[in-house]
């Protein structure tokens, strides 16, 4: 292998879980007391990191919106602006025009909560009203003040995700003292804004951003500490799905052969905490999720 990457030793992972809570939205139940949940990717874009433009027409997205519910997806995350590194900002006009036809035509339909992949309040608002239950913002309620204040009034739940900066320079050599004292330090200062704004704490889920603002290395040390992201008291929602530092640390080029890496961070993230895995391959991933809750809770699900 190559590009092997130095970090601390493994830790065992804790005997015991921290408590797990369980999240209501609309008739809705995600109960992280009983399982992982998994989250399938719905990229609307021509410029995703792994799949763009697979999914760009509105058929073939719903389409494999109901295909990835059909593999044991619990939750569909519908996403119009690419956050792949260096990637800029689309309009607010652009990114509705990509994702409302398919938030449309899947809410209340595909049988799982649609969740909303932006940092835009008036792209989040328009989902909301068509059916989503859940805004996913990578930038953790730091770009539009006004997407706190939609969620709120849609008493939705909050996927607050870590990270610096903006897609465009986020990976322009980032660095931490601590990486993960820094991290949760300023998911705090999300999950402030979004409770200020009037969002329900029952509702907030947090993400330290694997890929997002941090090294391979910060990626690996987040993933084996994770436990102390989870010990801020929210559920937790982890994302590691092909992305580069697998390719990395396993020596391999090309998005769609990080399979293998995918499910060990998979297993790892669970066994530290993970209450949500956000993934592309959901059959693979669903399989992988029920087996290591099996172990961990010591009963097949």
């Amino acid at each position: 292998m190559k590009n092997l990457i130095r970090v601390a030793p493994l830790t065992r992972p804790a005997k015991t879980r921290q408590p797990d809570i369980d999240i209501e939205i609309g008739r809705f139940r995600l109960a992280f007391s009983v399982r992982t949940y998994v989250m399938g990717i719905l990229n609307v874009t021509p410029d995703s990191f792994s799949d763009g433009g697979k999914f760009f027409d509105k058929d073939k997205a719903v389409k494999h919106a109901m295909d990835m519910a059909r593999e044991g997806a619990d939750i569909i995350d519908v996403g119009g602006e690419s956050a792949r590194p260096g990637s800029t900002e689309i309009s607010v006009e652009e990114e509705l025009d990509r994702v409302m036809p398919v938030v449309e035509a899947m809410a209340g339909k595909a049988g799982v909560p649609v969740s909303i992949d932006t940092r835009k309040g008036k792209v989040a608002e328009a989902a909301l009203r068509a059916g989503a239950k859940i805004v996913n913002d990578i930038s953790g309620f730091k770009y539009d003040p006004y997407l706190a204040a939609v969620t709120a009034r849609y008493d939705a739940a909050v996927i607050l995700m870590h990270m610096r900066g903006t897609p465009l320079d986020m990976q322009k050599a980032p660095r931490y003292k601590n990486v993960m004292k820094e991290v949760a330090g300023e998911l705090q200062r999300s999950i402030k804004i979004a409770v200020d704004a009037g969002v329900k704490k029952e509702k907030v889920i947090i993400d330290p951003g694997i890929g997002f603002s941090k090294t391979a290395e910060h990626n690996l040390v987040i993933l084996n500490r994770l436990d102390e992201i989870k010990a801020l008291g929210y559920p937790v929602c982890v994302g590691t799905s092909r992305k580069s530092f697998i390719g990395k640390v396993l020596g391999i080029e090309g998005t769609n052969n990080r399979l293998a890496g995918t499910l060990a961070t998979c297993v790892m993230a669970i066994m530290k905490g993970a209450n949500i895995l956000r993934v592309h391959d959901v059959r693979e991933v669903v399989a992988v999720s029920r087996m290591t809750d099996s172990v961990l809770r010591e009963r097949a699900f």
